[in-house]
């Protein structure tokens, strides 16, 4: 019974935090194009009541998604460029962060949408000292002045280790070899190393 339980349960589960990027995703979407709405009620009435145009609910939708989608590709175009994504990132760490929730929306929407790649997606050898000794490490998180949060597991337990803070040139990254691969030398204290990686 207790099995069954805990089947159900963790079933639930993961059905749950599948879907709950999707339905977050959603409800933004609809509470942006809410407000757009709102904000052209004063046109439509205008059509409506003083030219006497009949100006159906759907035109008004239809409206408000083209110019939410014009105003995402507008802020797209102005992040591609070099003074877009400096004035983002200042925005971003001066206001937006102190939003209750920004963060983690954010990190939400990134890794739903794959903008952002799950962590321990990227293998590294990283030189955390400085003295040539490189350590197995997985990529948990890169910052926009181009630092690598690193985390480094022990072995042959990997959900212990430690979290280094380090710029790009003290970390290698390991491109043609998997998490698993890599997982397996930490378990076996270093054993079947010789085969993923370059020295």
């Amino acid at each position: 019974m207790k099995r069954l339980r805990t089947f159900l349960l963790t079933t639930f589960l993961g059905g749950f935090f599948v879907l709950l990027p999707l339905a977050i995703f959603v409800l933004l979407i609809k509470a942006i194009i809410t407000l757009v709405i709102n904000l052209l009620s004063p046109l439509s009435n205008l059509l409506i009541n003083e030219l006497d145009l009949p100006v159906p609910d759907q035109f008004i939708s239809a409206l408000a998604l083209a110019i939410v989608i014009l105003i995402c590709f507008m802020i797209g175009l102005f992040i591609r460029t070099q003074i877009g994504r400096n004035s983002f990132a200042y925005i971003e760490r001066t206001y937006l962060f102190r939003l209750p929730l920004y963060g983690i929306i954010k990190e939400t929407v990134q890794q739903f949408t794959g903008a952002k790649k799950m962590p321990f997606s990227d293998v590294v050898l990283v030189d955390v000292f400085g003295n040539g000794t490189r350590m197995t490490g997985f990529v948990t998180d890169e910052h926009p002045s181009g630092n690598f949060t690193v985390f480094v597991p022990t072995g042959p337990n990997p959900t212990n280790g430690f979290i280094f803070h380090v710029s790009a040139d003290q970390i290698e990254r390991l491109q043609e070899v998997k998490t698993d691969d890599a997982m397996r030398t930490i378990i076996g204290v270093g054993v079947g190393s010789s085969g993923i990686m370059k020295f």
